[in-house]
């Protein structure tokens, strides 16, 4: 017990130090922003923050993990960006959906998340400038591309300024915890696809009743004896539901990719990826000739996807994502090349590359 009384002494006496130098790195940022003010410069530099991150992983030692260290101090530039000026970031809402959850993750906690009710709500109020970023979800693993945030790029002048990947658990909630209390599921359609093999097995025969979001579902199922919600475990929480059943996804490695939206791009950080839209005319060997540059200029590219166009019959849209820049000179190139077989071209943003 001497032994142990002797730890936490030092723990403490560590702790103590850490707390100090958390106070004289806010009294810096504070420094720091009085100077950006002064010169109009930007508050938010997502480039920074990279770059701070990439240089603790490189030398850590361990034994914390790199994913448990990155969180910490995402935390911590959280907070301190909140004594400069706190981002306002809209998701999907209300909160305790798998978008807020994206937009914890990217931001930290400190940030001021504005929940609004769907996805064009997002769009929204990032281009009127009432927030500085939104979170939206682009695809998943299982379901593949969310066709409605595609068609959205189209419609506004906005851009992609990151990207987040989130492994994604399903859970069913209910007030009581009791299964065979459950009369209906409440849950957001994305999840209900995620799940479907799970719930023809275990749920047979219970209606889906349709939610706006996650969130939504769990907020309903609060309301309901009777009801249940597939949500995540923060909606759990926030709505003071049971567990019912943990994890009840089909496809264990369920991952969906967000993407942060803004009024411009981040700056080159020397890992990026630059995603496009476009729609090619309808000839023989259009689509050849459209990706030949990229081949020629040896880029990678790390995804292409195609969904029918709403503006025209039998035209097709196409999502490309390649890595690099598009102020790398052979990714710029490449693109201008492009553009005299398309009859439509987007940069939708260069950003840096993101974790699972």
């Amino acid at each position: 017990m001497k032994e142990l009384e002797k730890l936490r002494r030092e723990i403490d006496g560590i702790d103590d130090r850490i707390l100090n130098l958390l106070n004289k790195r806010s009294r810096i940022v504070l420094d720091i922003a009085h100077i950006k003010r002064n010169s109009n410069a930007k508050f938010y530099s997502p480039e920074r923050e990279r770059q701070i991150l990439e240089r603790l992983t490189a030398n850590n030692k361990g034994p914390i993990p790199d994913a448990t260290l990155k969180v910490i101090f995402r935390e911590i530039i959280s907070a301190s960006l909140s004594l400069e000026e706190p981002l306002k970031v809209a998701c999907l809402g209300p909160l305790a959906t798998y978008t807020h959850l994206a937009a914890i993750r990217y931001f930290g906690s400190s940030a001021q998340f504005v929940p609004v009710p769907t996805i064009k709500d997002v769009f929204d109020v990032v281009e009127s400038g009432k927030v500085d970023f939104g979170v939206v979800p682009i695809e998943n693993s299982t379901e593949g591309v969310i066709s409605y945030t595609i068609d959205l790029f189209m419609d506004y002048d906005l851009k992609v300024s990151a990207e987040v990947m989130l492994r994604i658990t399903h859970n069913l909630l209910s007030k009581s915890g009791d299964k065979s209390r459950i009369k209906k599921i409440y849950s957001f359609s994305p999840p209900t696809a995620q799940c479907r093999r799970w719930l023809a097995a275990n749920m047979a025969g219970i209606p889906i009743v349709e939610a706006t979001s996650s969130a939504h579902a769990a907020e309903l199922a609060s309301r309901d004896d009777e009801g249940s919600a597939i949500a995540s475990e923060l909606a759990a929480e926030v709505y003071n539901l049971e567990f019912v059943e943990r994890s009840i996804e089909d496809n264990k490695y369920n991952l969906t990719r967000f993407m942060v939206i803004s009024k411009e791009f981040p700056q080159k950080s020397g890992k990026d990826k630059t995603s496009i839209m476009f729609s090619i005319k309808d000839k023989p060997g259009a689509l050849y000739n459209i990706l030949e540059p990229f081949k020629k200029a040896k880029l990678n590219l790390t995804k292409i996807e195609s969904r029918p166009s709403r503006r025209r019959a039998w035209e097709y849209i196409f999502f490309v994502d390649i890595e690099g820049h598009i102020e790398d000179k052979k990714l710029k190139e490449a693109v201008e090349m492009m553009k005299e077989n398309c009859l439509y071209l987007k940069i939708l943003g260069s950003y840096p590359q993101g974790d699972v």
